[in-house]
């Protein structure tokens, strides 16, 4: 079993003894790699800059507004829902629509993924446009739980999926030294929907009803993700030999297969909150405007909390960071959401933190995966890696929503308790990948 395809732990031994340093260098190919590819891996081939390049920056950044920023908003919409058109069923019923949307967007990856080896992102951009745009206006009609679920949660997921996946992987090929900082750059724009959907959507629906603030969202879906589908390009030719969807061999590397694990607890432990946070806020006292500005909150903290970790982990290390942030929201979990009860001063300081630290759990975590895979390899490893993760954001909110049905829908200390503990867990998962990828010193750049 190998242990990571990076051969910077070798080199290292090989040329500084015991001593790591830098460890952003590619993984080396296989031997039946071409030279073409040796050539694109090579650190002075990526442009790492330049107008090309940036505008590819600007294009993914247009298509995860929408596409993130409805993740982002999913905790306003399963309020809304629960208390009007879907009032007759619980929380955790209710969750499933916004499962199965963050389900079809990551899982969507084993098929995305060796599509956009082989064609670029183009395409695929072009076809989620129109899919998560058609899906927002049938939301934006449906009246019944099945229409709820094969609009948003069906639809728009896989629709989101096409958007993100290409979105997040074309960076790579043209960022390499300064890849983390590129793509935490690209998915702030997740943050800036998470904070202007839910007050768009806060204004109008009361007013001009529910139908006309999401079709108001529609016509932005459409607007952004049609720009992301005009600027972003592929830089590196067609790679042919991408024909399989998940290559589960992979997970045979074992600082791979950790990594993954890692990767699915830090996303189930992001989403609950995302989820939960504005229903535990109105159960605390506050009010609708109230929980939904928490909302907003936390998504404005994330927006520097994508850009500046990712700053960091390139020069400091990208698993390094992983690390911390995921300890950080794990005590912030515990120690301050936990205690909050009904002080809502408590409330919205974890919403604030929260927001940074767990930001980097969207930045960072395709740059990690990067960092341990060839650049023509990486959307199938991607894919491969996001579909585990999919299976377990599939079942977490509605086993969260099930914690809190159990305890009479009002009390979250059992589901608080479960997040922290994914948070723990994930950081756990994070710091062995690291060891087996790049040794145990605690002073490492990796």
């Amino acid at each position: 079993m190998s242990t990571c395809t990076s051969s910077e732990t070798l080199r290292q031994k090989e040329h500084h003894g015991d001593d790591p340093v830098d460890n952003h260098d590619p993984p080396t190919a296989s031997p039946e790699t071409n030279a073409h590819s040796t050539i694109d891996n090579a650190p002075d081939s990526f442009p790492d800059g330049g107008l090309a390049a940036w505008s590819v920056v600007l294009g993914s950044w247009c298509a995860f507004l929408p596409t993130f920023g409805f993740m982002n908003t999913t905790g306003v919409f399963t309020d809304w829902l629960a208390t009007n058109q879907l009032a007759g069923y619980s929380r955790s019923d209710v969750s499933w629509i916004f499962s199965l949307y963050m389900f079809f967007l990551w899982f969507g990856g084993v098929q995305v993924g060796p599509i956009f080896d082989r064609y670029g992102p183009r395409h695929l951009v072009t076809a989620g446009t129109i899919g998560l745009t058609g899906a927002v206006m049938a939301f934006s009609v449906s009246t019944s739980y099945y229409q709820f679920i094969l609009s948003f949660g069906v639809l728009g997921g896989i629709s989101a999926s096409l958007l993100a996946n290409p979105s997040i992987s074309i960076l790579n090929h043209w960022f390499y030294r300064r890849r983390a900082f590129a793509t935490g750059l690209a998915v702030t724009s997740g943050g800036i929907g998470g904070i202007i959907f839910p007050q768009i959507f806060n204004a109008l629906a009361p007013k001009a009803g529910f139908g006309w603030a999401v079709r108001t969202l529609g016509f932005m879906t459409l607007l952004f993700c049609g720009l992301g589908a005009i600027l972003q390009r592929s830089r590196l030719p067609a790679n042919e030999s991408s024909r399989k969807t998940v290559d589960l061999r992979v997970l045979a590397e074992r600082g791979f297969g950790l990594s993954a694990v890692a990767i699915i607890f830090a996303d189930i432990s992001a989403t609950i909150p995302l989820t939960y946070l504005t229903s535990y806020a109105r159960s605390k006292g506050m009010s609708v405007d109230q929980s939904y500005t928490l909302m907003s909150i936390l998504n404005a903290t994330s927006i520097v909390g994508r850009l500046m970790p990712g700053y960091a982990a390139d020069r400091w290390g990208r698993f390094n960071t992983m690390i911390i942030t995921t300890g950080i929201s794990t005590i912030l979990t515990f120690a301050l959401w936990l205690s909050s009860g009904t002080n809502h001063a408590a409330i919205i300081a974890y919403a604030a933190l929260f927001g940074f630290w767990s930001g980097s759990a969207i930045s960072l975590s395709p740059v990690c995966v990067a960092q341990i895979s060839r650049t023509e390899d990486f959307g199938k490893r991607y894919g491969t890696a996001y579909t585990l993760v999919a299976l377990g954001v599939l079942v977490a909110l509605p086993v969260a929503g099930q914690i809190l049905e159990g305890q009479g829908g009002d009390t979250y200390w059992g589901l608080i308790v479960f997040t922290g503990v994914a948070y723990a867990l994930s950081a756990l998962f994070w710091g062995l990948a690291r060891g087996v990828c790049a040794g145990w010193r605690v002073w490492m750049k990796f």
